[in-house]
């Protein structure tokens, strides 16, 4: 008997002419939105700042309070990150993203109708709380669901639709602005940053829920069906559904074997989730660690860009860049491959990088002009091998190579690594560049170099494996490849059932098929184990 490989079984036409994968696609587009909402909040809030409306309603709030409105959203979202991997785990992909949405509505309302600074900090972090709801069951729910094909590049336009928000809420602040005399100056942009989770929270119920989930919770019929209604048109006999369907069966009973509980310290509990974590963790790190994100203003100033306007231009000019290309390496993501991409784009910073260095030293030393207009367009050059990897595949990759029993809590961890560099670099970077100006990007730089030394050698080609082997492989290439079999041979009784029943049907039979049906399929076997398909 033949035994395909998923590549053989995939539909290879164009998608959107495939009528379950474009409305799996619209689905996933739901979940997609959160990544905007975030991105949405935090430029909304950085422009709120500059209102003079906002100002005078709060009565120009001192630094220190200003920092809680800005810090607290991080307070609540780390509040959150122990909990909301539970959420996901227990109640669903889907409805952990529910519960995400409907406390960041109430955050959002308490916002658009805040009095005081208090209610308006409350309001702050109640958003960030449900935002970390929301965002660890979205990007789950993504992986879990996408078509085969597409979920390298759907997982990775997650991250990159953060810039689509915040590119939308500076141009309705900027628009906002102008309504001056009027606390709708500021209410208006804050009762918009609840139009996404407002349509999640009405939506979600057409979203189907991750089939994972629902094996892991022995709903192994309605999980059939949801593979079949959006990966095969609805034809549950169909080999791409029974191929992944013994996979993640067997993938889950592979897992409960070689870690039965699924806790945080399960995080270390083998070498292979230990390799997981050491990556995972450093990439939360690398993405973050960053001298120009978050204090451009200062980066700008120090090469002789002194006007607002001019640094305000230059700035939405780099979102809208940093845009392009993160949107568009998320669909080289299974072209190239992960380990190409983060190469090329540690390599391309590391260059770009030791370039800017030198243009901002000739000058603060020579007050040489060329080399400071040279910096500003090294910065998009920056930013642009930035965007090429840890954009969109910062969440894709972490996913993936989480198996499913730790998924969540392996992702959260991510998540609390990103939220404590973000504190050191609010912290740190602006004393730095006081204390040592263009001196201290040396630092920058040697940290750049350790980072390409850490990816060329610990960073794992994931490319052209499905979601179950992916994770497998780092527990041992031999777990993948009996995945591999054990799918493909649930596929090859498909197939086998199948001819059968086109050889009865013609031969005007057809009466015998359910009972060909039922022969064929239960003779699938899971090879390294001796599990039977239940299907």
């Amino acid at each position: 008997m033949d035994t395909p490989a998923i590549e053989d079984l995939v539909y290879r036409g164009r998608w959107w002419k495939n009528k379950g994968i474009l409305a799996l696609n619209a689905c996933l587009a739901l979940s997609l939105i959160t990544s905007y909402t975030n991105g949405f909040d935090a430029s909304m809030m950085n422009n709120l700042q500059i209102v003079p409306d906002w100002q005078t309603y709060f009565e120009n709030p001192s630094a220190p309070i200003l920092g809680l409105v800005i810090s607290v959203q991080n307070i609540g979202a780390l509040l959150a990150l122990p909990i909301a991997p539970y959420a996901s785990d227990n109640l669903g992909r889907r409805k952990g993203l529910l519960v995400g949405s409907c406390i960041m509505l109430g955050g959002v309302a308490l916002q658009t109708m805040a009095t005081t600074i208090t209610l308006f900090i409350l309001s702050r972090g109640m958003i960030g709380f449900g935002l970390n709801f929301a965002a660890n069951a979205a990007p789950l729910l993504i992986v879990e669901l996408a078509y085969p094909t597409q979920r390298g590049p759907v997982t990775a336009l997650y991250n990159s639709s953060w810039y689509l928000g915040s590119i939308i809420a500076a141009w309705i602040t900027f628009g906002t602005f102008r309504i001056s005399g009027t606390t709708w100056s500021w209410r208006i942009p804050s009762l918009l940053q609840g139009l996404p989770s407002l349509l999640q929270v009405l939506l979600i119920w057409f979203v189907p829920e991750s089939p994972r989930w629902l094996i892991s919770k022995g709903k192994d019929t309605e999980a059939i069906r949801i593979l079949a209604k959006y990966h095969a048109n609805g034809n549950e006999l169909d080999p791409l559904v029974q191929f992944e369907y013994n996979e993640i069966r067997e993938a889950m009973a592979i897992e409960r074997e070689i870690a039965r509980e699924s806790t945080y310290l399960s995080l270390l509990s083998t070498p292979g989730n230990r390799r997981r974590m050491r990556i995972i963790c450093a990439l939360g790190l690398f993405s973050q660690w960053r001298l120009v994100s978050y204090y451009i203003n200062i980066v700008l100033e120090d090469l002789g860009v002194t006007s607002t306007s001019v640094k305000q231009l230059i700035n939405a000019c780099l979102q809208v860049w940093n845009m392009i290309v993160a949107i568009g390496a998320a669909f080289l993501v299974d072209r190239v491959g992960r380990r190409t991409l983060f190469l090329i784009s540690n390599s391309g910073m590391l260059i770009t990088f030791v370039a800017w260095t030198i243009c901002t030293a000739l000058y603060t030393n020579l007050a040489n002009t060329a080399a400071a207009n040279t910096s500003i367009a090294l910065i998009f050059i920056f930013f642009a091998f930035y965007d090429i990897a840890y954009s969109p595949l910062l969440v894709a990759y972490t996913i993936e190579v989480l198996p499913y029993q730790i998924r969540a809590k392996g992702f959260a961890v991510m998540n609390f690594t990103v939220c404590i560099t973000l504190v050191f670099n609010q912290y740190v970077n602006p004393i730095a560049l006081e204390r040592l100006e263009w001196k201290y990007y040396l630092v920058y730089c040697c940290w750049l170099v350790f980072e390409f030394i850490f990816i060329y050698f610990f960073l794992w080609e994931t490319r052209g494996r499905t979601l179950e082997q992916t994770a497998a492989i780092f527990d041992g290439e031999e777990y993948a490849d009996s995945l591999r079999h054990v799918g493909s041979e649930a596929a090859g009784q498909a197939q086998l059932a199948a001819r059968r029943r086109n050889r009865f049907i013609n031969s005007e039979e057809s009466d015998h098929w359910s009972y060909l049906k039922t022969d064929s399929l239960s003779e699938v076997h899971h090879s390294r184990s001796g599990r039977r398909g239940v299907y």
